[in-house]
């Protein structure tokens, strides 16, 4: 549920969000560059990781990587 936030900023990044962006775009933007921001949750970075894994191309790499001489290599 949204919810309503008063917030400062600078007078010219406040004129250029106004500038750059669609009209009643700023608060979907300052959404969006927060969540970007904010470390993900355990949920959101274990389904995602889990998908990641079960994609074909990754296992491909695993195979090339696995011949890598990892003598001298700290462990």
């Amino acid at each position: 549920m949204p919810v309503r936030l008063n917030i400062t900023m600078d007078e010219d990044l406040y004129r250029r969000l106004k500038r750059e962006l669609p009209p009643k775009g700023i608060s979907a933007f300052i959404e969006v560059a927060v969540r970007e921001r904010l470390f993900p949750e355990p949920r959101v970075l274990d389904a995602a990781y889990r998908r990641a894994a079960g994609e074909k191309w990754r296992r491909g790499l695993e195979r090339d990587w696995s011949a890598a001489d990892v003598e001298g290599w700290p462990s």
